[in-house]
């Protein structure tokens, strides 16, 4: 490894530790309510179809192929864990997860998850009514490196119960 391999890998430690302090997570506030997410163990006749993928500064598209995607009532509880986690994006790099996650235990069991295909393509199929988070990370490089390139990406959507057709989500982080 030459010099110039050396001061560049540096340098993207640097960005990424620098990155990683710039957003502010807060403590919990907001405890877990199960009454509140219950809605998504309802059966519904909604479908929830996407999309996840990041591009690439050069432009080439990665697909979250393989990844899981999950499905996430919008609740206090959740909303307070996204806005801590994202901040006011969409998108969060790998480098700057957070290394503990202290959610509560049932916090998952009121979450339904998926695989994205190799295409980066998912699907939910009876969904009931309500408002959603979905999420799943897109990330590439070396599997052994200290940091990976991409990160998790998150969108929202609501399901109104009146849908004749699968309501389309893109999980870009744009």
């Amino acid at each position: 490894m030459g010099l110039t391999d050396v001061l560049v890998r540096s340098l993207a430690l640097a960005g990424a530790l620098f990155l990683s302090g710039c957003v502010d997570r807060k403590p919990a506030t907001v405890a877990f309510s199960a009454e509140e997410a219950a809605f998504i163990k309802k059966t519904g006749t909604g479908v929830i179809t996407g999309h996840a993928f990041r591009t690439k500064p050069s432009g080439v598209v990665v697909n979250a192929a393989g990844q899981v995607v999950r499905l996430i009532p919008d609740t206090a509880f959740a909303r307070e864990r996204f806005a801590n986690f994202y901040g006011k994006a969409k998108y969060v790099p790998h480098s700057a997860y957070p290394r503990d996650d202290n959610a509560d235990s049932a916090y998952s069991e009121y979450t339904r998850t998926t695989k994205a295909e190799a295409n980066g393509r998912f699907a939910f199929d009876k969904v009931a009514p309500g408002t959603y988070f979905l999420t799943t990370q897109v990330i590439w490089g070396d599997e052994t490196a200290f940091t990976r390139e991409g990160g998790s990406v998150y969108d929202s959507v609501t399901l109104t119960g009146k849908e004749t057709e699968p309501v389309q989500v893109i999980l870009s982080g744009n």
